[in-house]
Parts: structure tokens; sequence; C-alpha cells
């Protein structure tokens, strides 16, 4: 294994965290079912949850690992993954799947087995969150969902994209509970209908507030303990140390950078413990919170550049110590990474508008580059102020191919925000979280509701509802496309299928909000959110300043390049007619030869800046945009979208037949809204010109993904027109790029002997992951991502 990180110390703890094994952790499923089964039907929900983390928290395993300077782990050692049985609750099988398979396994104790039979399945098989939800749902939602047409984030994680504000640097949990209390004092009982339920809610934050103070007077504890125990004076000194930060955060508002960072990892632990969101909680624009830390303990003498950075280091250690908890069921045996989406923001611009970048950036960038982890994810926002070096530095990053950071446009984040409704404050003080998601930091609970399979509902619309894959008609009968006289007559039925399936996917979106608000709440998490004390409402019930849902729409360059070779060659050119395509299709081409490279080879394609297709694109992204965007959820805040798939595109194209641009069945989809893969023969400022005719600015986020052989980027010129290419496209107000940066050879060689290339790592979607990691068919696709040069 390759030795990085800055000193010894920090090699050691990253050579520990990549060879610890993932392993199930029993012991919060233990202690929420011992709280649930003393107090459920006493004490309010909000309470009953708040009670369960602090019992948690008063009892779970303590891990403090050597030469650990920040502390603290999820489960009871790293890499240990709790159960969220309140969620979804595993079965037998499913524990066995998670120990038996080869790639992403997680080792289950033998003594776990039969506690999972006979404690944790009999309380929560019937009261999981994922039980109710299906239980609500309509039998036309369960037979779409299953066959492929959306996907359901909350049905096996909770509400996740939160993101931290800079308030949890400014006060400690006990003046959070001042300001709980003060809310509670505040209360009219008179006139205030829901009074009663703020007081559960309130008081429900103050026992949170509770559970996290005792879990950091334990470390406290524990640490003094150890360095009693420890011979080595520099390492006793550092465990007195450590348990000093301890009792000061999170209980009081951080004194210096080290307690800085211990404060954000505590609620970073208190978030996670308490649900398993999705995606992780992120600390947001780490480099501005940390920089007056860092500038004030540097001028005081107390921190060097070189401590700074190891701390930075130790907290890159701790974030990939923590595997995403595993699913349930058939998503369970399809879930093909550890990676639990934590985003740190780096650069962009600060609360008055003026460039963000400071100290704390390049020392991210360096930890970054040196600790070559999976975890935590790290972008840099790009703006118009951003200084060429701080670019130029995180394309060198960027060109080792190991796909991070990733890059966005800070003016288009800003300006994207405040066109959802938020202020100029709150918009600068913003970024984006999971892959490509965009928030208002600590302000906003933006929640995803799940993936939106655009392709398959166009194939839908040829067969007049018909699902050749699942044989049942899924959708309205809207015509049969061979009866079709006119390109606008298959729009119009496109049209019709779309708004029949976001209205099966939105009416399931606001059941399963409303079970959220109701049965899982989070006075932890609330309590970290903007507005949700003073207006004594939960985090899950649109306590926070902002409510946004978003539905995802994914195969953007599918569905354009299908749309494009109907309209070309059936309707404009009468190459073929439509039945002779829906025969081809049928056959996934085979006989259909000439149909195949008519619609592969000879049509208009998306990413290559031809008006013909673009223009397509506009249309499908506009009507899909202004069908969603505006509705209201129940959390007061509306729908919005955007435009990402993560590794979903593989799954959406497994559940179609072959597709009217030559695709075929069973082959993923086209990936965020990157061209369809080997359609962009124009290069790369073509693919960024195609893309930027989207209104980016319209959504909560785009992906778009570029690949590019090591020769293409090397020496100062591939490292200039790698920088010039993002600030072309930003300049075009695109949202987002990354790269990989590798040669198909390599991949393909990395897919025949994966243990020859263990440590190659490769940019997914909004993440990057360990290539060996991937299934055949993420792996197929990345390989077969067009290979780009700028000549």
């Amino acid at each position: 294994m390759e030795e990085r990180g800055m000193n010894t110390r920090i090699q050691k703890l990253r050579k520990s965290s990549l060879e610890a094994v993932a392993s199930i952790d029993m012991e919060r499923a233990k202690y929420f079912t011992e709280t649930y089964k003393k107090y459920e039907g006493s004490v309010s929900i909000p309470e009953l949850r708040a009670m369960a983390l602090k019992n948690y928290f008063s009892k779970k395993t303590l891990y403090i690992g050597e030469g650990e300077l920040i502390v603290g782990e999820k489960g009871c050692k790293p890499q240990a993954a709790p159960t969220f049985p309140d969620l979804c609750c595993h079965t037998v099988d499913d524990l066995h799947v998670m120990n038996d398979r080869e790639l992403i396994s997680f080792k289950v104790a033998d003594e776990d087995y039969s506690f999972q039979e006979n404690e944790i399945i009999p309380y929560w098989e019937n009261r999981s969150i994922r039980q109710i939800i299906l239980k609500h749902m309509t039998p036309e939602w369960k037979k779409v969902y299953e066959a492929g047409i959306f996907t359901e984030f909350m049905e096996q994680r909770g509400p996740g994209h939160t993101v931290g504000s800079e308030n949890i640097y400014n006060k400690g949990f006990l003046e959070y509970k001042s300001d709980i209390e003060k809310t509670l004092e505040n209360l009219d009982y008179i006139n205030d209908m829901e009074a009663l339920e703020k007081e559960h809610q309130l008081k429900a934050m103050m026992i949170a507030c509770d559970a996290i103070i005792i879990l950091a007077t334990r470390y406290a504890d524990y640490a003094q303990k150890l360095a009693a125990e420890e011979n080595d004076e520099k390492r006793k000194k550092e465990l007195i140390a450590i348990a000093e930060n301890c009792r000061v955060v999170p209980a009081n508002k951080p004194k210096n950078y080290w307690q800085a960072i211990q404060m954000y990892w505590f609620c970073h632990l208190g978030v996670t413990s308490e649900l398993n969101p999705w995606d992780a909680y992120s600390p947001g624009r780490l480099d501005q919170h940390l920089i007056r830390f860092y500038d004030n303990d540097i001028s005081e003498g107390i921190l060097t550049r070189d401590e700074a950075k190891e701390l930075l280091e130790c907290l890159w250690v701790k974030f990939n110590n923590q595997p995403a908890p595993p699913k349930v069921g058939i998503t369970l045996k399809e879930s093909s990474t550890y990676t639990d989406f934590a985003n740190i923001n780096t650069g962009g611009i600060t609360p008055e508008g003026k460039d963000g970048v400071n100290d704390v950036s390049y020392l991210i960038l360096e930890c970054m580059d040196e600790m070559k982890l999976l975890q935590p994810s790290s972008n840099v926002q790009i703006s118009k102020k951003t200084p060429q070096t701080f670019l130029k530095k995180a394309c060198e990053i960027s060109r080792k191919g190991w796909g991070q950071p990733a890059f966005y446009n800070t003016e288009a984040i800003v300006q994207e925000l405040l066109n959802a409704g938020k202020t100029i404050a709150d918009a600068r003080k913003g970024g984006t979280s999971g892959c490509v998601e965009t928030g208002a930091f600590g302000n906003e609970a933006y929640i995803l509701t799940g993936y939106f399979n655009i392709p398959k509902i166009f194939e839908l619309t040829l067969f007049d509802g018909y699902d050749n894959m699942s044989k049942q008609q899924l959708g309205p009968h809207t015509g049969k496309a061979e009866d079709f006289k006119s390109y606008g007559e298959l729009w119009d039925a496109f049209t019709k299928q779309i708004d029949y399936f976001l209205d099966l996917k939105i009416r399931g979106n606001l059941v399963i909000e409303k079970i959220y608000a109701t049965q899982m709440p989070v006075p932890f998490l609330s309590i970290l959110t903007n507005d949700c004390i003073g207006r004594g409402k939960d985090y899950n019930a649109g306590g926070a300043r902002y409510n946004t849902s978003y539905i995802q729409g994914v195969g953007i360059g599918t569905i354009t390049d299908c749309l494009a070779a109907i309209k070309y060659n059936v309707f404009d050119q009468k190459k073929f007619n439509m039945s002779e395509l829906l025969d081809a299709l049928k056959a996934n081409f085979e006989g259909y030869e000439k149909i195949y490279n008519l619609v592969s080879n000879k049509t208009p394609k998306y990413g290559n800046d031809d008006d013909y297709a673009d223009d397509i694109m506009k249309s499908v992204f506009t009507m899909y945009r202004d069908k969603v965007t505006g509705r209201k959820n129940i959390r007061g805040g509306e729908f919005r979208i955007n435009m990402l798939p993560t590794t979903c595109h593989v799954y959406f194209g497994d559940v179609m037949i072959a597709s009217a641009n030559g695709r075929l069945a069973h082959k993923p989809v086209s990936e965020g809204i990157s061209p369809e893969k080997g359609a962009d023969v124009n290069g790369p400022t073509a693919v960024v010109k195609s893309c930027s005719k989207m209104d980016h600015l319209s959504t909560g986020g785009t992906l778009l993904n570029q690949k590019f052989t090591p020769s293409v980027v090397a020496g100062e010129e591939g490292l200039a027109q790698m920088a010039n290419l993002i600030r072309t496209y930003f300049n075009l107000d695109g949202h987002h790029i990354q790269f990989n940066v590798i040669d198909r050879e390599t991949l393909i060689k990395a897919q025949q002997n994966p243990e020859e290339y263990k440590d190659l790592i490769v940019r997914v979607a909004g993440y990057s992951d360990h290539f060996r990691n991937l299934s055949k068919a993420l792996q197929d696709e990345i390989i077969e991502r067009t290979e780009q040069s700028f000549a």
C-alpha cells in the first residue's frame, strides 16, 4: 500500500483506516430499541427520538486510536457501520449478503445474527419507516417504482443534504439550550394552535443538546484516563489536550483551530447517528469557517502551518472511517460503494462578495492531494475572482487521475439560489453537497427525493404506455407511435406520459414527507439548522428557513438523441418509418443494421454544438423543469429539479429495451448532463457549448463528466487548456464539471486484473470510488466514455 500523508502519524492513521475491515455495529440498534421499548407511547415522538440518541451516546463504545488528534467514531471503531432499524430493518438474509459478498462487504459477528433475528426484527419489522412508507404507497406507485420509472431516496434513508453553517463555530450547545429555553418560555398556548407540538419539539432539542455534551464529556474522561496510563510524554500531552478540547466543545463555542475542527466532528457524529441521512452531514465552506481560528492561532504562536494541515489530515481520516450504512433487500444487493457523500467546499467568495480563497483553502488542496482518500469528497468553487494560481493548483491535482477535486461555478451557484428565492447573504454562504446539489448552507433543508427515468418514459410513449420489459401497461394510452403524423404529435404524447409519472412520483413524495415530518423528527439536526429553534419546528417538518424538494432528471443525452433520431430520420428525411423503428427496437436492432447505422452514426447528436440536437435538449429540459418547478411540498417549500444520476443511469438503462438513438437493450443511459457515450465527436469545447444551452441557473445543480487521457493535459500547456476549459464553461453559466484523467487501456487492464489495480480510483458521478469495487456495468460505462482532446 502506498504510504501517503504528511508525516508518520498521518501515514499510520491513513493505513489503519484503509486496512480496517468494514463491519456492522449493533450498538445503535440495541440502545435505540432499548429506549423505544421503555418509553414508546409515554412521551412524544420528538422526545422519544432525542432520548434514544441520548441513551446511545451515554452507552456506546468509545474509541481513541493511536496517534489520533480528532476523536469520535459513529460506530464502536473505524469502519464500523451502525444499523438503523427505525428506518429500514435488515432481514437475516440481508446480514448474510453484506457479510458474504466479495466487494463492499460488511462483516457481521456470529452473535449479531441471532440478536437481529430475536431482538431487532420482532420489534422493528413493522415499525420501520420503510414499512410505513410502502404501506401508504398506491399499487400504481409500486408497479411503476418496481419497473424503474423512478427511485425513492427516503424509502431506505432519511432526508439528506444537510450542511453546516458558521453557527457551530459561534456558539456551543449550552447556548443553544438557552435559545431553546427562551423559545419555550415564549410559546403562546392561547393563539398558537401548534404550541403543544412546538413544546414537544423544543424539549426534544434540549435532550439532544444534552446527548452530544454527554458524548464529548465521556470522550474527555476517556482521553484523561488514557493520558494517565501513557508513558510517552508527547502522546500524554496530546491526550490531555484532547480531553481539554472535549470539555470545551461542543458544550461551548471553540476557542481555537483544533477545537473548531473537533466541534464540527461532534456535530457530524450527532447528525449521522441520529438518523442515516441520504448524503452524510457536510462541513460546507470549511476554509472560510476555519480561517479566523487559523489566523488567530498563527499570530498567537500556538499553531504552525504544518500543525494546521496535520489536524486537517486527521479529519480526512475520520471521514474515511465512516462507511455508508448498508441498505436492505434488492437495494442492498445493488449497492456498490462505501462512500457516504460528505462534500467539502473550498474557495468561491466570502459573504461580502470578495474572493474567498485563503490560506486554509490551499491547506485543504494539499490535504486532498496528499491523502488521496475517497472520503470526504472535495470540490473547489471557482468564481470570476478566484486567482488563477488556485485554479491551476486544483487542476494539477485533478489531472493526477483519481477524480478530485470537482469544479463548481460560484456565480452560477449564487444565481441558482437567488432564483430559488434565497437572500443574497444566504446565497453567498451556500454551495454544493452530495454530488452537485445546490443549497443555502445551514439555512435550508434541500431534500432529494429520487431519480426520474426520462428515457424510459419516452420508451413507453413509443408503445402507447406499454412496457416491453415488465410486460405490463404502466402509462396511460396516448396513441400508437406508428399512427403519429408529425413530430408534434409524438411530443404531445411524451409530455402526457411525463405528466402521469410525475404526478405519481410527487403524490408519493408528499405522503413520504408527511410520514417523516410526523414520525421521524430529527431534533439534533434541527438545532443546527437556522430558524428551527425559533419556529419550534423540526427540520423534517418545515422548520428550516428554506425547504426545497428535488427530483433528479436522468438521461438527458439519451432522450435528446432518441428524439433527434426520430425527428431527423422519420419525419424530416423519411429514411424509415416509425413501424420499422419500433420493430428494430424490439429486436435490439438485430436484422436492422441499416436503421442502426443511421441512428447511431448519421443523425445529429447532443454534445457537438449542433443546434438541431441541442434545441431538442433544451425543449426536453425546459418541459421537465416547468412541470416540476413550483409545485408545493408539505414543508412550506417547492419542488425543483436537478440533473444528476449518481450511478442510477446504469440501473435505468438495465430496465430498458433498445433506444431510438442506437443504444442497445440493458446498456446504461447517459449520465448527468453528459452526452451519450461516443456521441460527442467534436471535442470538449463543443461539449461545454452544448451543455451550456441548458438553463443551469433554473436548477439545483447539473453534473458534467469529461474524460481525458493523461497526455492531453500534460505539461504547462495541458494545464492551461484544462483551466481555460473550466473558465469557458463557467463563463457560459455551466454549473459543474469534473474529470477522469486516465486512458482506456489502463481501465481495461484494471477490469481484467482487479488485484493488480487495488488502488485505482476513478470519478464515477459526483463522487470517486475504487474502480475494482464498481459493478461491471458501471466499469464498462466509464471505459466507454468519450476520451476528449484539445486538438
